[in-house]
């Protein structure tokens, strides 16, 4: 798939990774849907950004856990677009908890916005492409999908589900609809942390370094590009899921 002219709606894409892809698409011609929560100022200036550059973009806010939301956003940017293309699950949120401290209310807020909202919104996405013209859908998943550990439960089970939910839908979806999955490391340090917080998981991961953006970005254009590739995790992580 070409990216020129495309359209692609990036969930998250206001802010960290997010705006680094929803950059990077913009950059090769796509026209962005930048969706955000509650981060309304770094939506309007990533949008400003890419206008800047001549690029089309527009900021849509919308809360993942509300179900009829999540429904009626592919439809707001067809409307503004004309289409939807391109579909990048890149939305989570990503906070510590045990077995004896995940809450019920915590666990709920992982799971709609971590998993649910990416499958209704792949269905909407799915519905609005039909089954003739070609599609894209990219979900961020987590190396932590296929190596579960004893915390950060509830956000790990909600990224072994979006790994499930990549090949079960890369299957359905096929043949004009593609869905495949990155899976970062250690590229950004959590909200609040900072670099040095890399530097120690640097230490533990095969290629002894972080991780940048840029990397991601690289393994979304090969996704983009490749058209024989469907219900593939892309890890990039230094090799840290090993």
């Amino acid at each position: 798939m070409e990216q020129e002219g495309k359209v692609a709606l990036v969930t998250g894409g206001a802010a960290r990774l997010g705006r680094a892809l929803s950059l990077a698409l913009a950059g090769r011609g796509a026209r962005l849907a930048v969706h955000y929560g509650n981060s309304a100022g770094p939506a309007e200036e990533t949008v400003a950004a890419i206008r800047g550059k001549g690029g089309d973009a527009e900021a849509f806010q919308a809360d993942l856990r509300d179900i009829s939301q999540v429904n009626g956003l592919v439809d707001r940017v067809a409307r503004r677009f004309g289409q939807v293309d391109i579909l990048i699950n890149s939305a989570a949120i990503f906070r510590p908890g045990d077995v004896a401290d995940t809450t019920e209310a915590g666990w709920d807020e992982h799971f709609a916005t971590n998993l649910k909202a990416p499958f209704f919104l792949s269905r909407a996405f799915a519905l609005h492409v039909g089954k003739e013209r070609p599609g894209l859908i990219v979900n961020m998943a987590d190396w932590r999908g296929i190596r579960p550990g004893p915390h950060y439960l509830a956000y790990t089970l909600t990224k072994s589900g979006i790994i499930a939910m990549t090949q079960s839908l890369a299957l359905a979806l096929a043949p004009n609809i593609r869905v495949n999955a990155i899976a970062p490391g250690a590229i950004l340090p959590p909200p609040g942390g900072d670099d040095a917080y890399l530097e120690q998981l640097a230490r533990h991961i095969p290629l002894r370094r972080k991780g940048s953006p840029e990397e991601v970005v690289r393994a979304l254009n090969f996704l983009v590009a490749s058209d024989f590739v469907t219900g593939q995790i892309v890890f990039v992580d230094g090799g840290e899921h090993l």
